[in-house]
């Protein structure tokens, strides 16, 4: 606000007081135009190197904060491995960076101070000299005149002045507008197509030779030539190694990517043919590392369906084996739940987010890893749980353990972002390797699947 008032006020004040200059005088009024010219050079040449200067400011304030949220949010670790010196010496060098560059810019901002008393008293000396001679050996200016010239002069150098510091503020705030820019002018890869689809007619989900990279034309395909058909209300279970892309397939389904080739239904339908907030509304994904929110239990669960009355909540969190605990607090639903659930186990979170899920009677259910901090008698009942609440819900299981998914109506192994196998728990362990090698290492103790035999 405060440069607008200043670059409307200071260049009128200057156009007319320099108009006044030129009717007392016309040829003592050409100095000002040396200061003028000397005035743009120099700020000129201190504005095109302080823009890049401030340019690096900001990268350096990057890694400033990064390094404080790094830190924050994970204090707990590395108070365990004892790296607080090593990580105050990596924060004084980004910080010490910053102030380096900080004084540079700065330092080069303050020659506008000396620039700018070189015109004023180059105007004071000229005007002085110049008009003694026109009073005094020409006779063609008056002392009166020459009392007025001072006063124009004045103002108009002062209208320098102002501007000179509106040219500061705007070298220092560049650096920050070209970073807002970035961000408003980024376009989402996903948009929703000229007539939407509004609603999904059921839950069946089809892959038709489907491929998907991170980075489009990398040649790294997170997922490859996947050719899968789920019916409308099956439980689907998903196993695999570390990075054979289970949470990569079920992010195609609600369309959190797209797909490079091949196409991803659900209801029979493209899932570029919906409206993007209608589909994800009916494919409720919950994640092994889910958030909670500030406020009650109820306030929660009402993320999934703001409408849901207090039975329809506690009939959510029954099948998600939540009540158990939520019954012991003192509170009961009213409990309240602090910022990202720091008051609940990972267990506790896992489950009332599974219930915040079930709120939203999805037609597709995805599950991923999210009952990891769950026991396995826990983990067993959600599952019957979800087989006599929610029977007309696909129901997408990706988990580590066997026991999770043995129950499921087929099972699919995933290997390198390709399709290994996909059937029956009882017929895979009859013939395929991988879910033998998993279901053996795990009946038998042999510690992760995902590590050598």
């Amino acid at each position: 606000m405060m440069v607008i008032r200043i670059a409307v006020r200071a260049p009128l004040m200057l156009i007319f007081s320099y108009i006044m200059c030129l009717i007392i005088s016309p040829r003592m009024s050409l100095m000002f135009l040396i200061a003028v010219v000397f005035l743009i050079v120099v700020l000129g040449a201190i504005m095109v190197v302080t823009l890049k200067i401030f340019g690096q400011v900001f990268r350096k304030y990057d890694d400033l904060n990064a390094s404080v949220q790094e830190n924050v949010s994970a204090i707990r670790v590395v108070k365990a491995f004892v790296r607080e010196r090593f990580e105050d010496k990596k924060f004084s060098k980004a910080s010490r960076n910053l102030y380096d560059l900080s004084v540079k810019a700065e330092g080069l901002l303050a020659f506008n101070g000396p620039a700018m008393m070189i015109a004023v008293y180059f105007c004071i000396v000229m005007v002085s000299w110049l008009g003694a001679h026109f009073i005094v050996v020409d006779g063609t200016l008056a002392a009166a005149d020459l009392t007025s010239l001072y006063s124009y002069i004045m103002s108009l150098l002062m209208s320098l002045m102002m501007l000179s510091m509106v040219v500061v503020m705007i070298s220092m705030s560049m650096a920050s507008i070209r970073r807002i820019r970035e961000v408003l002018d980024e376009t989402p890869d996903l948009h929703d197509p000229e007539h939407p689809v509004m609603e999904v007619k059921d839950g069946s989900i089809d892959f038709n030779h489907v491929s998907f990279s991170y980075k489009h034309g990398s040649g790294k395909d997170a997922l490859t030539d996947i050719d899968l058909h789920i019916k409308s209300g099956e439980t689907i279970g998903v196993i695999g190694g570390t990075g054979s892309g289970k949470s990569s397939l079920v992010n195609l389904i609600c369309r959190l990517y797209d797909v490079d080739e091949g196409c991803v239904k659900v209801g029979g339908l493209d899932v570029r043919e919906y409206d993007m907030e209608a589909q994800r509304n009916q494919v409720s994904v919950v994640l092994q590392k889910n958030t909670l929110f500030s406020g009650t239990i109820l306030d929660n669960l009402r993320w999934g369906n703001p409408e849901a009355t207090d039975e329809e909540c506690m009939d959510a969190c029954r099948a998600a084996c939540a009540d158990e605990f939520i019954d012991r607090f003192p509170d009961g639903y009213h409990t309240r739940i602090e910022r990202g659930g720091n008051n609940v186990s990972g267990g506790q979170k896992q489950r009332l987010c599974i219930a915040r899920a079930l709120l939203k009677k999805p037609k597709v259910l995805i599950l991923d890893d999210s009952t990891s901090a769950v026991d396995t008698a826990t983990d067993a009942k959600i599952r019957k749980a979800f087989a006599e609440k929610i029977p007309g819900t696909t129901k997408i299981i990706i988990a580590q353990r066997v026991s999770s998914v043995e129950g499921a109506d087929r099972i699919l192994v995933l290997d390198n972002g390709r399709v290994n196998a996909f059937d029956t728990h009882d017929n895979l362990l009859k013939s395929n390797a991988i879910y033998q090698e998993i279901y053996e290492s795990q009946i038998k103790g042999g510690g992760d699947f995902d590590q050598p035999a």
